[in-house]
């Protein structure tokens, strides 16, 4: 019915105005005088001959009505004005054959209003009724959809699945825990109940799509109505936070599925944009490890505050092209310089210090993987020691304002290589800035969701291939914080930086592994045990059944930020460090055995560093 509206619009919407146009100069003379058939006849026909050929000429016949705005209603009304100003120097000039100027303005302003109102009403039976009553909902592909939230996102969402995605799903209600709001309608569809209701009318409406619109609802309140989708069994699509959604596209373009992640509950990220500006805006800033998952969150984060350079280095060529290419695209204003360097390498270090100056530097560039650095211990501690020595010490030689350490929570008591070479990391940052001018911080946090290496794209992967999901134990618990909002309260700490912090990042509630892996299956539509097997496969080597983001000596001090807290600096002498570390990378370059010897070179650097056998023993004990 749509499409056949489309193609008869114009001759049905010259058909209309003709027929306004006819009725206004009829009702002219209610107002301004008797009625003289030649005079009406001669004026109404000259006026549909002025009128049309007028719209036409400001292009009003050309306006898709369906997508109609302000603009096109205020170009219909200008055409109209036009219109009648031509009819009143008809009028001057030609008496006594046409009317008096009161007709022409008395059926002007009649016309005006009516054609915005046919054209309004066209718009709204097009997007509304015309949906609802003339598409057939049991066409096939047409899914019958259910939208959580009457406010604004999903309004938006209603009238761009009205606009241009009609014949792909049918919206045949609404969820809203506004109680003035239910039994009403949005956009031609009914609120029909709260959260409660959810189950009800997936099943009385046979649902098969939900679409939660409420990008503003966080916490325990988004993961109930969730859970509520969730267990109806109904597929869920979800529009992310308002800095997620895709920037240039529909609100439907940015719906994703919902993920495991949408069942944590997060409180939202309250963040102190004026404050992040103020130290980012107009500075050259540096990230190391740019390309990664952290560092190119980090680069699309600062980009929003306007730096003045933004300097990406990273090793790995191919992440760097994809961050560069995403920057070109949505900061196509932003200065930049891609460099690609290891940050092993001192020389070409310092020659980009030399010639960018960075005011601000994030160093993110490390080792991660667990495992693999237990069986590449060598690697572990050039890259990530060796590395960090050579940004921070870069740093101080020329003069940045702040250097900040990406951190882990396997720094704390570490049982792994990893651990422990980042909490060393940790330590030259906390020694460098008792003797530099350069404010040296850490910031510190547990595993990210959707980073490369974390068990989410794992376990998704193991469930295409149609399993088993491996999970090392059963009780193995995690912190986990999504991306942008690791990025977002990196740049926050930034702004409390004085020197010698480390600052430890609220993670929320630990998630149990196993619980993550059940859900997972669970959205994707399959049932554990039976469709997809969870195998128990044991603690990898360095692995904790248990994470720290503190160590029992540093104590927590509170910031502005309820999810940001610092720990208490700790005195360490550089010059001793650094003989220290000098004989850990002698014996690293030189490193002919299995890791041993570095291993226990780095227990003399971090007394804390345990087995895992040792540390799950412990935590057992204080259990």
């Amino acid at each position: 019915m749509l499409s056949i509206l489309s193609k008869i619009k114009a001759p049905l919407l010259l058909l209309g105005d003709s027929l306004i146009l006819i009725s206004t100069y009829l009702s002219s003379y209610y107002f301004a005088g008797a009625f003289e058939a030649v005079r009406f006849i001669t004026n109404a026909s000259i006026a549909i001959v002025v009128f049309l050929l007028v719209m036409f000429l400001y292009g009003v016949y050309n306006h898709i009505i369906r997508f109609s705005s302000v603009r096109e209603y205020l170009i219909c009304l200008a055409a109209s004005f036009t219109s009648c100003i031509i009819m009143i120097l008809i009028s001057i000039f030609a008496k006594p054959y046409v009317l008096s100027i009161k007709h022409h303005v008395i059926a002007g302003i009649m016309s005006s209003m009516l054609f915005v109102t046919l054209r309004v009403a066209i718009r709204q039976y097009m997007g509304t009724s015309g949906y609802t009553i003339f598409r057939s909902p049991s066409k096939t592909g047409v899914k019958k959809v259910l939208v959580i939230g009457a406010g604004n996102a999903g309004s938006m969402v209603i009238k761009d699945v009205l606009k241009s995605y009609y014949d792909v799903y049918n919206i045949v209600g609404i969820i809203d825990d506004d109680k003035t709001k239910i039994g009403c309608t949005l956009c031609g569809i009914k609120v029909l109940g709260s959260r409660k209701d959810i189950n009800s009318v997936c099943v009385e409406k046979r649902i098969d799509l939900i679409l939660f619109c409420i990008p503003s609802l966080e916490g325990e309140d988004k993961k109930e109505i969730l859970d509520i989708c969730y267990n109806t069994g109904v597929k869920i699509k979800v529009l992310p936070g308002i800095n997620d959604l895709i920037i240039g596209k529909g609100m439907v373009r940015s719906l994703r599925d919902m993920d495991a992640t949408d069942l944590m509950p997060r409180d939202p990220v309250v963040l102190d944009d004026a404050a992040i500006k103020e130290y980012i805006s107009g500075k050259v800033v540096l990230v190391t490890g740019g390309g990664g998952s952290i560092g190119s969150e980090l680069c699309r984060q600062i980009a929003k505050f306007s730096p003045r350079h933004l300097i990406v280095l990273d090793i790995y060529e191919n992440n760097a092209y994809d961050i560069e290419y995403e920057l070109n695209t949505y900061f196509p204003d932003l200065e930049k310089s891609i460099i690609i360097a290891s940050v092993r390498d001192r020389n070409r270090l310092e020659e980009v210090f030399e010639k960018y100056r960075p005011q601000i530097v994030f160093h993110a560039a490390a080792h991660k993987h667990v495992p693999l650095m237990e069986t590449n211990s060598v690697e572990a501690v050039k890259n990530n020691i060796l590395g960090t020595l050579n940004v921070a010490e870069c740093a101080d030689k020329f003069s940045a304002d702040k250097f900040i350490l990406i951190s882990t929570d396997k720094a704390v008591n570490p049982t792994n290589i990893m651990g422990a070479t980042k909490r060393i990391c940790e330590m030259i940052i906390q020694s460098l800035n008792e003797k530099s001018k350069t404010d040296f911080v850490a910031v510190r946090f547990g595993n990210v969701l959707g980073s490369n290496g974390s068990v989410i794209p794992l376990f998704k992967k193991q469930i295409e291939h149609g399993g088993p999901i491996t999970v090392t134990h059963k009780e193995i618990t995690r912190f986990f914080m999504t991306i942008p909002e690791a990025a977002q309260l990196v740049l926050q700490a930034g702004t409390y930086a004085a020197g010698g912090e480390i600052f430890v990042l609220d993670m929320g509630s630990p998630v149990k592994i196993y619980d993550l892996a059940v859900n997972m299956i669970k959205l994707s539509g399959l049932v554990p045990e039976r469709d997809i097997e969870i195998k128990i496969s044991g603690l990898r080597p360095g692995e904790k059944l248990y994470e720290e983001l503190l160590m029992s000596e540093e104590g927590l001090m509170s910031t502005k930020n309820k999810k940001i807290f610092i720990a208490h600096p700790m005195h360490i002498d550089y010059d001793e460090l650094i003989i220290k570390i000098n004989q850990l990378l002698e014996k690293a370059v030189n490193a002919k055995d299995d890791g041993k010897l570095l291993k226990s070179t780095i227990r003399e650097l971090v007394p804390t560093y345990l087995s895992p056998d040792e540390y799950n023993s412990m935590r057992k004990n204080e259990n």
